[in-house]
């Protein structure tokens, strides 16, 4: 019965197909595709949210009257995520957007299916139990999951699911903050696709839908409430350009750490361990300080609306809150820890992103740096705590992320301060610029740039990751052995229409090549064709390319060996092929063709 409804379903399916191909220009059903990825991304957002909140809310509930429970809701979480991912998923899911890099990077385009719900259920028990994540990054990662496995269904071709994904990931992060022109800028500079004609609409359809999808069901109110009662000033710019310096600094602190405690937790092998480590560190963490608990936007609104002594309800320092040192000591604090609380979440089993925790660490920032400067009496003028908090923010997201147009849009579209686009700009830029001495890619995608698989903005470096190492590797050339005589390799030159020939021993290790140049003036000597072996004229090649390399290493060595044609070897020393010059090039032109479609 399952077996004639698929069949069914199928045959429809290709009905569909064929009849769209017919009517419907591919441009124009990218479009539609485009709308209902908006729809589909803003339903999963505010589900998301929903069951973030409801949890957060029944959690928040039971532990009225007892507030242990709060140490004990977020391993909770932990663990049951961890269990999901295990048994049910079975496949990682964390690191969202990390993963759409991947896809985009190794030109498949393709995200599981799986990936459309599972890190919406994963990341709602993780936060919603008081994970220290955000909600951001899974729904960007479910949003490129809809458009890529949509993509997929409706037989769409590759340079298509690459836009779409694209799209996907734009429609979540404008569903989930309402933020229409940061979803399409974040694709811009986080995912690294560029914006050309054919690309524009497709990635505003997507944003917009899904904004207005949002505000739709969720009402017009900002995330963040901010009213602005102190206008930026000029004398101010300064000020503005030395919190991007501190966010820069910041970033680079929380971006070496988080690398440097995955690594080290990851060393731990035996989960059970590792979830016992992960758990005790968030568990002390959140006696310590409360505001760790959960993805600290509470605590973002406390900051804004001048509530600041509320931070520390709960805490030990709870009894000093009017002092200025211990306010003073306890944000700084937390802005140390929230990068172990977050690591310790994920690390764990949990399963969120870094948005939330970025603007977290970004609000205490410039909270903090604004707080400090108001207290010494060699700042003339005060610096309005509330407005360096959100420029703050962007300052961290644009460090973070090396995003600083994301930064600006984002803190704007979040709290409708879009009068002070100019410090945002000036704290975003000079963040930016700080960590770049530093780190020259973003947390993102620092992974995906140390093994070489970044597409990047520049068309000849985007055009050689993209290109596969398989794809050019020549194995029609006659292989010889060192202990072959002259005569035998004139038969093997008579057999072949290569003027190469790669020697090999009986374990297939290179050792060597022979050149039809080399040997010319002795082949036709009959008389030297038992005495003279391979052996004794066989060269070294200029060059050998091995197999982990990257495309980009691969130019360069032909670049200094000056060389037409390169042996390929494994790791051990195999003989695997030829790769030549000429093969390159015309892979190179045929994936610059398909990446320059639409330009």
């Amino acid at each position: 019965m399952k077996t004639e409804i698929t069949q069914k379903l199928s045959s429809l399916l290709m009905r569909f197909i064929f009849w769209r191909e017919r009517t419907i220009k591919e441009r124009y059903f990218i479009l539609i595709v485009s709308f209902m990825v908006g729809v589909a991304t803003a339903l999963a957002a505010t589900l998301l949210k929903e069951l973030v909140h409801f949890l957060q809310h029944q959690v928040t509930n039971a532990a009225i009257e007892r507030n242990y429970l709060l140490l004990i809701f977020p391993p909770i979480g932990i663990f049951v995520t961890a269990m999901i991912v295990r048994y049910v998923v079975r496949d990682d899911i964390s690191h969202g957007v990390t993963k759409i890099l991947i896809a985009i990077s190794q030109r498949k385009s393709r995200i599981k299916p799986h990936n459309m719900w599972s890190s919406i259920l994963s990341s709602s028990i993780t936060i919603g139990l008081g994970g220290s994540v955000g909600a951001e990054s899974p729904i960007v990662l479910t949003g490129a999951a809809i458009e890529s496995n949509l993509g997929r269904l409706f037989r769409l071709e590759q340079r298509n699911l690459m836009l779409l994904i694209g799209c996907g990931a734009a429609g979540a992060i404008a569903g989930i903050f309402k933020a229409p022109i940061t979803g399409l800028v974040f694709v811009v500079e986080v995912l690294l696709l560029d914006l050309t004609l054919t690309s524009v609409l497709p990635l505003l359809t997507a944003s917009v839908t899904s904004a207005s999808l949002a505000y739709i069901m969720t009402g017009s109110k900002a995330m963040f409430s901010f009213y602005q009662s102190d206008p930026f000033v000029s004398s101010r710019i300064p000020y503005a350009i030395l919190l991007g310096i501190f966010c820069g600094l910041i970033a680079l602190y929380f971006s070496k750490i988080m690398f440097f405690l995955e690594r080290r937790l990851k060393h731990i092998k035996l989960y059970g361990y590792r979830f016992l480590v992960s758990a005790i560190i968030l568990s002390i963490l959140i006696i310590l300080f409360p505001p760790l608990y959960g993805e600290g936007y509470n605590t973002i609104n406390a900051l804004l609306s001048g509530q600041y002594p509320s931070v520390l309800d709960g805490s030990f320092f709870s009894s000093w809150s009017d002092s200025y040192w211990a306010v003073f000591g306890f944000l700084a604090l937390i802005l140390f820890f929230k990068v172990f609380a977050s690591v310790a979440t994920n690390s764990g089993g949990g399963c969120g992103g870094l948005f939330a925790p970025t603007l977290f660490v970004g609000a205490l920032s410039g909270f903090v740096f604004s707080y400090v400067l108001n207290y010494f009496s060699f700042v003339k003028e005060y610096l309005p705590q509330k407005n360096f908090t959100l420029m703050g923010m962007a300052g961290m997201m644009s460090a973070v992320m090396h995003a600083p147009l994301t930064g600006v849009f984002l803190i704007a579209e979040l709290t409708g301060g879009y009068n002070l686009f100019l410090p945002f700009m000036l704290v975003s830029l000079s963040s930016y610029l700080t960590i770049r001495i530093f780190m020259p890619h973003s947390i993102y995608s620092l992974r995906l740039a140390e093994q070489g698989k970044l597409v990047t903005h520049q068309k000849d470096k985007a055009v050689l990751t993209l290109m596969n190492l398989n794809s050019v590797i020549e194995t029609e050339f006659k292989l010889v052995s060192p202990e072959m005589s002259l005569g035998d390799v004139v038969q093997v030159i008579g057999n072949s229409r290569r003027n190469v020939f790669p020697v090999v021993d009986s374990n297939n290790h290179l050792q060597g090549i022979v050149l039809l140049d080399n040997i010319r003036n002795i082949m036709f000597r009959p008389d030297l064709y038992d005495r003279l072996h391979v052996n004794k004229f066989m060269v070294s090649p200029p060059g050998k390319i091995v197999s982990t390399m990257t495309m980009d290493v691969i130019m360069q060595l032909f670049d200094e060996t000056k060389a037409w044609n390169l042996p390929l070897v494994d790791e051990n020393g195999c003989y695997l092929g030829f790769v030549s010059k000429s093969k390159i090039f015309n892979t190179y032109r045929e994936v610059l063709s398909q990446l320059s479609q639409g330009d």
